[in-house]
């Protein structure tokens, strides 16, 4: 087995597992199974990216894929959501609608700066990432939203901000970076490169 191509695996599974989810609850209930494939592929999340740097193919692709199975599989928990608990949706309409929102802006600016979404993989992104398996474990696990789901919504906002306000600073697209400090780092780094270049 060629141990490099683990990461690309768990980025595959999580494409994968985000229908299995959303079958499950095509019928307005979930078993215990989507709890279980939800926690399997948040695992896969956390340890793609770790695997990889470990093994050296931390590429721009895999990790853009990575982004794209996010994506994929939170928009299938979405949808789950909206078919179990529309109620629980419907009550917290604003503070979903603000994070639906700010990633509208995010998803705009980066296809207007560098004609595809970013990847930085920041610190907030990963704190969000957090607070939304909180939430998600809370409301199909314990039919809980109230201060998991707040908390989930602030951290969204919260990273989306950030992420676009790197995408703003830096002049060329970039993979993993994991702040707005290091961005301001790296975009003092690329500018120097540049007038080395242009002198």
């Amino acid at each position: 087995m060629n141990l490099k191509l683990i990461p690309s695996g768990l980025v595959l599974f999580r494409f994968l597992i985000a229908p299995f989810l959303l079958w499950d609850a095509l019928d307005g209930t979930t078993s215990i199974w989507f709890i279980v494939g939800f926690v399997a592929a948040f695992l896969s999340d956390i340890f793609d990216g770790i695997i990889a740097r470990r093994l050296g193919v931390s590429t721009a692709e895999l990790r853009q894929a990575d982004s794209w199975a996010d994506v994929c599989l939170f928009s299938c928990i979405f949808v789950s959501a909206w078919l179990v608990h529309q109620d629980v949706l419907i009550a917290y309409q604003l503070p979903l609608l603000t994070v639906v929102f700010a990633q509208l802006v995010w998803w705009i600016v980066n296809l207007v700066k560098y004609g595809k979404p970013a990847s930085y993989h920041t610190y907030s992104a990963k704190f969000w990432g957090i607070t939304l398996a909180i939430a998600i474990i809370s409301l199909f696990g314990f039919n809980y939203a109230g201060i998991s789901l707040w908390l989930t919504c602030i951290a969204g906002v919260v990273y989306s901000i950030e992420e676009i306000a790197m995408t703003m600073i830096l002049p060329v697209w970039t993979h993993d970076v994991l702040s707005i400090f290091h961005a301001l780092k790296l975009r003092e780094q690329l500018l120097i490169q540049k007038d080395e270049i242009a002198s």
